[in-house]
């Protein structure tokens, strides 16, 4: 008993709030998700005469994301130190984007911190429900080439072997189908270990590749050149920037430092250059709109019905309420890109897979009708 006490009393006590440097993250990553259900939990505490730091300390129960507690617990001790909510934030870049920082900074100065919490969570959570759109969206199709990738490797893997028998122990010349067919059997069912590593290897590296500039600048060129793919592409672009602009402006910041703001936290290379040239072109005292028609003069990536809900707004004055309208818009124009997308995925791989079929058949059927021939004669 007394050992008990005794070892008890010696006891380390880990303090919750306490950093934790001897954990290693695999994923340092904070989702989107987890972004607006902070914001939107900040400032329901807040708003309940609750204190920053104390909130914050809250957050830890509420969070599941190790990675993302330790951050919480990083801003907790900035704060505590004397630096403001949007001081804090821009000290974790990698966790708070810049814009979302500076729309903080702009409200806070005006006193109106919950109002701008409450802002960020719910375009937050419209971006992700966004997201969430177009990946169910693309869940059928991904789901039909999955389904059509392991059908061919089981025919290729399992049913082609058994067949190749019948065909090997005759002496007659196969057709170029047949033997086509029988050499990729054979290569897979020999290879498959070194295939499975080979396709692993790839995949590392192409999700390597595109957290570099050079990738990003290559995936932004493969989207804006891919047809169908394009349209999602911008209108998604396009309903985030409309957002990113509006809330920027609304809290008091100028057009100029809202454009820069919007040019560092947009994921686009193509446009992070445009709203670079633009930012550029509005310091130098030209207007928005007549700034994007000169550097996109063919409407390419601003379309007319962009700018020209843009110009409402320089007319009377009125952005959030101008950007929110072409927020809406561009996330229905996102909806009706999807569902044209879907809509010619769907017969692509119906074709393939029919291309595969008659490959198969044709070699197989050939290949008996010449051992038919063969063996009349």
């Amino acid at each position: 008993m007394f050992w008990k006490n005794k070892t008890e009393a010696f006891e380390e006590k880990k303090d919750p709030l306490q950093l934790d440097d001897s954990k290693v993250y695999l994923l340092k990553k904070v989702w989107l998700k987890e972004r607006f259900n902070f914001y939107a939990y900040i400032s329901t505490m807040v708003d309940g005469w609750v204190t920053i730091t104390d909130s914050l300390e809250s957050m830890l129960s509420k969070a599941w994301n190790g990675y993302f507690k330790e951050k919480v617990k990083e801003l907790r001790l900035f704060i505590s130190s004397g630096d403001s909510f949007s001081k804090a934030m821009k000290k974790m870049p990698d966790v708070f984007p810049v814009a979302e920082a500076a729309v903080i900074q702009a409200w806070e100065e005006s006193g109106n911190l919950v109002q701008s919490l409450n802002k960020l969570s719910e375009d937050l959570s419209s971006r992700f429900d966004l997201s969430q759109k177009i990946k169910s969206a693309m869940t059928y199709p991904i789901i039909i080439f999955l389904f059509l990738i392991w059908a061919m490797i089981i025919v290729l893997m399992y049913v082609m072997p058994e067949v190749k028998v019948m065909f090997v122990e005759q002496w007659i010349d196969l057709p170029a189908a047949t033997v086509a067919l029988i050499a990729t059997s054979d290569f897979l069912v020999n290879n498959y270990l070194l295939l499975i590593f080979f396709i692993m290897c790839c995949v590392v590296a192409f999700f390597w590749f595109i957290t570099t500039e050079s990738g990003k600048r290559v995936v932004n060129y493969f989207l804006i050149n891919t047809p169908l793919i394009w349209k999602v592409y911008r209108n998604s672009t396009l309903a985030h920037i409309s957002w990113s602009i509006g809330s920027l402006n609304a809290g008091g910041i100028s057009i100029v430092k809202t454009l820069k703001l919007v040019w560092e936290s947009t994921g686009s290379y193509i446009y992070r250059n445009l709203l670079y040239d633009v930012a550029k072109d509005v310091s130098a005292w030209k207007t928005l709109v007549e700034s994007l028609w000169d550097r996109d003069p063919a409407k390419e990536f601003f379309p007319h019905d962009f700018l020209q809900m843009l110009s409402v707004w320089e007319k009377t004055a009125t952005l959030e309420a101008v950007t929110k309208k072409i927020k809406a818009q561009y996330t229905k124009e996102v909806d009706y890109s999807l569902a044209s997308l879907v809509k010619w995925i769907e017969p692509i791989a119906i074709l393939i897979a029919w291309v595969f079929v008659l490959w198969f058949a044709f070699a197989v059927f050939w290949a008996i009708l010449e051992m038919t021939e063969w063996a009349w004669l």
